[in-house]
Parts: C-alpha cells; structure tokens; sequence
C-alpha cells in the first residue's frame, strides 16, 4: 500500500475553543488524530468472512431489512470484497461502517480499528429542536463553559448554519448515514450525532472543527468555530460487565457511551461524585444511591395537583434485583396520585430489569415480550452445543423442527421468565404514563411495550414512536464462543476490530400479540417540545410537559391501598375501592370484604403464612394489589 501525506494541519478560526493540556478527567482534550489501524488482506478477509457468517446464519432481522430497503448487506459485502486491491485501510473501514449501517439497526454495528485517544469525540454543546416536526426551530440547551470562549454562545441561541449548510438540511444530510428504521428515528439519532461520536462504532468526524452560525438572544447573526474534542466519561461504576448479563442485553452501546457522555460534559459534578469515597460505600451497601446514574426521581407540582417523577435514564445494570430495590426505594418517597416514568433517550439495557420493573405498576400479572431465533442450520447447530444450553434450550426444539418444516422463525419465547416478572407484585399504586421519543431505544421499547401491552398506562411520545429496536444483542465475542462450540468457527478478528448483531428478534405480548417492534416502535400520544421544555433549568425543566401529563393523570381514577404488618396483623388502609379479597400462599384467605367507606382495616394473619396478598377492587375492575412476606 503506496504512503499517504499527512495532511497539513489548519489553525482554527478566531473563536475556536482553546486546546487544554489537562487531564479529560478534569476537561475534554481537544483532538485531531483520528488515524486507523493497518490490516493486511488476510486480515481484511477475516473480517469479511466472520461478519458474513454471522450475518447470514444468526442475524434475525435479515429478511426483513431485505424486504424493507431493498439491500442485500450479503451481496454488499461481496461486491466490496472484489474492491479490496483498490482500498487505503481508511477507505476500507469507512466503506464496511457505511454498508452495516445501510441495515438502520444500531444493534447490528461494525467497529473499526480506529487510533483515537479517547471514545468519544463531543462539540461542546448540545442542541435539540422543538416545535412541530415538519418545521422544528433548534436552539442549544447546553453549553460547556470550560470549551467555549465566546461570551454570545450561550443556552438559547438558535442555530441558522452548520459549516455554511442550513442546520434543518444538515440534519437531514446526516440521517441519511444513521441508523433507525424511520426517518423521525433517523433524524433525531442524527441531530444527536451532530455533536456527539461514540467512536466505538463509528468513524471519527471528518472535520477537525464545525463553523456555526447563529441567532444570539439580541437577535445578532453571529459566527462561533468550534473543536471536536475527545473524552473518556467510562461506564457507570453499577453498569453492566458480566457475560451473564451480556448476552441478554437489548441496548445501543453507542448511545449509552453518548447519555455518559453528555453527563461528563455537562452534569461534570455529578460525574465526578461517582468516584468518590462516599459513593463506592453507598455502592456496596446498595440501595437508591447506587444506582443514581440509572434512575433519579423527584416530586412535580403541577395545576393539575402533585405527581411523581421517575427518570430511567438507562437498564445497562448488572443486578437487575438491586436496580428493581432501587426504584422502588424512589417510589416509596413520591406522591401516590399519579407517576410520570421518563424514558426519553433510554438506550436499553438488561431485558431483565427493563421487564421485571413492570409489575411495580400494575395489580395484574404482567407477560413480558416474546424473543424468537432465525430458523436456520447455524442457529441449530448452536442449539444442539451443550455449552450454549443455557440461552438457547428453550428455542431448541422449534429450532430443529423448522430444519423439517421450513419454518422461517423458532418459536417466540420470553427472555425474561414469567415468574420473575411477577415475583414482587405492586409497589405504586397510583395511574402512570411513560413519556417516551424516537431515542427511547432496546430495552426501552421493550418496557415501553410492556407498559402499553399489559395495559399499565398510556404513552406520550416525542416523534412518532420509540426508537424501534427489536432484539436481542450479542458481540463478537459472544458469538465467537456460541459458534465454536457449535463446530462452527469464526475467525480470530484483528486488534481493534469487532461487530454486534442482533440475534434473537421481539415481538410484542398482550393486546398487540405478535407485532414486531423492529422499524415500527412502540406509539403513543403525540407530543410537541416547546422552548421552555428545552430551556428551563432544574424544577422549572420540561415544564410544559409535566404540565401535560399532568393533566392525563388527574384523568384517570384513583384509588389507595396502604398496607403495614406488624406481627401477625395487617393494617389495611383505603380509599375509593369498594371490594377487598385476602389470599394467603396463593389460597383464598376468607370470604370477600365489601368496603362501603373508606377507612382503617385489621386483618390477623394465620400462624405458617409465608406470603399474604391484599387485592383492592373500584367497580369490578381489580386496581390495586400489595403482596407482604409473613416470614
């Protein structure tokens, strides 16, 4: 391969950001090398020969993505394999990165050898649009400080140009190169990308510096010119790092890398508590303060009256049972009239803890979302290695009846059993509505599925539905594993170079039995972001938006049931139910109690009752339940 000149470096304009010398652990390093790795062709084939195995014996989505746009990624991947004598390394990289995003799924991603000091290449600000959808006004709601110089950018101003383009027509020309099976998803991943790269999964910027044009709050058009700069904000110190956990995850790990990102930029203090002395003890202790990067809650005011506010900020936890402890120490602290539950820009996570989460919110029992594998030989070959019994027994036996019949899919099974969706019963027993947007992503859809499926609340969504991401996730190093195991080897890949694809498919439960969640997404009750959503600070952020879930909320019945043990006796506290039923190890515990007021109720609990549950009723309908260990 001939040398290639390196290109001459260009000194900023006046008004670009000024480099730092410091640590990223104190503030971003602005950065300009952003080379790639050598390969030799042996390599270079390598990396076709696995990606193509993978992709055409496991990837679940595959027919549909054919279907869908048209692309035979397989095909592509020859045709570029003829190309290889005639492409720089840099060329070869870019091109596959393109190919496997030419799928829309962030869940089917190829990683590069890319030589970057850190993982994440951020602009310091943020920029997000409000209005409505087909003529949206973008304004920055975040600056960093410490990058940006010029006193006139500030929170507010509107942005006009990005490098000379009109910003609403760079939006669109980036979409184009994002993942998301709809152009709202495709649009709101790119208005994200602008200024944030996870470099994990895709090339660096082209550019070392983004000229901006801009509307300041006086009404001035001005020009700022501003560097990338990369930064290491690392995993959340409870984030998920075992392989038990690892192959039943549904996330987009580069959108996860961007929400820490984000959090390092802009929310640095906090950022910088995770690591002190104090926090690693409330870790080990567990409990709410360990998982303060994952959920944070507070209580809303309201015309409409006071409500609670639960952010899930992401599922990507290890130990779904302390994430589940956590929320629901958050819970017992809120107001029991209503709970709003923001999901927006939730990346997913660990499909346990998305779907065993549910049942905190509903008196009934709650089916989680049904996965399903690709009938094909690999898949079966899999299913028949001992070492893979673990994930795959459950799908076995369709999997090897479908090599006879020709089934397309195995049977669509939970991945999170049933019982352990169920297993802790109602801890809030007011309505809920989950807000939601085209970000909202994996184990995100997962739960907002549930939510809507199992009939626990209603949707508010911020584009035209959830991110859509349907599946299951797996690396290379997971499927390496599965596959040599099966007898089916996948070549050693090069330093540097991975990929993860999506493995077993979703599909939703309940009313919508049956529906794929891949490029449809979960829909909700439409919603437009005004200014002062965007805008405001601390209490005063998303006010028109609780305001309007508020609203929702006081609309929906409401009904209490409080109950506190002592001993053997259950105090059993009501408001507007007119029935209650006691069950005592799953067996009817007495005949049925009409309740014609509301009040204060004693219920002595026989002697060897391990678990008795209290079953309000409003109507007929069953609108509350609260399960108490008696042991």
């Amino acid at each position: 391969m001939s040398a290639r000149k390196k290109p001459r470096k260009r000194a900023p304009r006046a008004g670009a950001a000024a480099a730092y010398p410091t640590r990223w652990a104190s503030r971003p390093r602005t950065t300009t090398k952003t080379g790639v790795k050598s390969l030799s062709w042996g390599e270079r084939l390598d990396i076709f020969d696995a990606l193509s195995a993978v992709l055409e014996g496991v990837y679940a989505h595959l027919t549909l993505k054919r279907s869908l746009y048209g692309f035979d990624v397989l095909r592509a991947i020859e045709h570029l394999r003829q190309q290889l004598p005639t492409m720089t390394d840099l060329q070869f990289h870019r091109e596959l990165t393109s190919l496997v995003n030419r799928l829309r799924d962030a869940h089917t991603q190829y990683q590069g050898p890319w030589e970057v000091q850190d993982p994440i290449m951020s602009l310091p600000f943020l920029v997000e649009a409000y209005g409505p959808a087909e003529n949206p006004t973008y304004v920055v709601s975040k600056v960093d400080r410490r990058s940006v110089k010029d006193p006139n950018f500030v929170e507010g101003v509107t942005v006009q140009h990005w490098n000379g383009i009109p910003f609403d027509r760079a939006v669109d020309l980036h979409a184009e190169n994002e993942t998301g099976g709809r152009p709202d998803a495709r649009r709101a991943r790119a208005l994200e990308s602008l200024t944030f790269r996870a470099l994990e999964y895709a090339p660096p910027p082209n550019e070392e510096w983004v000229v901006l044009k801009y509307t300041d709050l006086a009404g001035r058009s001005r020009e700022v010119t501003l560097n990338w700069e990369g930064i290491d904000p690392q995993r959340a110190p409870t984030a998920s790092r075992t392989s038990g956990t690892r192959v039943r995850r549904a996330i987009n790990s580069a959108a996860e890398a961007v929400r820490r990102a984000k959090k390092f930029r802009f929310s640095h203090e906090q950022w910088r508590a995770e690591r002190t002395a104090g926090a690693q003890a409330a870790r080990k202790a567990g409990g709410a303060g360990a998982f303060a990067d994952f959920l944070t809650a507070r209580t809303v005011r309201t015309r409409s009256g006071d409500f609670g506010y639960l952010r899930i900020w992401s599922f990507d936890v290890d130990d779904d049972q302390k994430f589940i402890d956590a929320a629901r120490a958050l819970l017992s602290g809120l107001p029991d009239r209503g709970l709003i539950l923001d999901l927006r820009d939730n990346p997913g996570g660990y499909i346990w803890a998305a779907e065993r989460m549910l049942q905190l919110f509903t008196p009934n029992t709650v089916t989680p979302t049904k996965f399903s594998w690709r009938a094909t030989d690999l898949t079966a070959a899999m299913a028949r290695a001992p070492f893979n019994e673990a994930e795959l027994a459950p799908w076995a036996e369709s999997l090897f009846n479908a090599q006879l019949t020709g089934e397309p899919y195995s049977s669509h099974i939970p991945i999170t059993p049933y019982e352990r969706c169920n297993d802790l019963g109602q801890h809030y027993g007011g309505p809920v509505v989950a807000v939601v947007d085209a970000n909202t992503y994996s184990s995100g859809d997962l739960f907002t599925a549930g939510i809507l499926d199992n009939r626990i609340g209603p949707i508010v969504c911020i584009g035209e539905a959830t991110g859509a991401g349907g599946a299951n996730v797996w690396d290379f190093d997971d499927l390496r594993a599965a596959l040599s195991a099966a007898d089916h080897p996948l070549p050693k890949l090069p330093a540097g170079v991975s990929f993860t694809v999506a493995v077993r498919r979703a599909v939703r439960s309940g009313d919508a039995d049956g529906t794929l969640i891949e490029d449809a997404g979960i829909p909700g009750q439409p919603y437009e972001m005004t200014r002062d959503d965007i805008l405001g600070r601390g209490h005063q952020s998303n006010a028109d938006l609780i305001e309007h879930c508020g609203e929702i909320l006081a609309a929906q019945p409401w009904t209490r049931l409080d109950v506190a043990r002592r001993g053997r006796v259950l105090t059993v506290d009501t408001v507007g139910l007119d029935q209650m039923d006691l069950y005592l190890d799953g067996h009817p515990g007495g005949p049925t109690t009409p309740l014609s007021n509301d009040g204060s109720r004693r219920v002595v609990v026989p002697a060897r009752t391990r678990i008795a549950e209290v079953v309000g009723f409003a109507g007929g309908a069953v609108r509350q339940r609260r399960r108490i260990r008696m042991d």
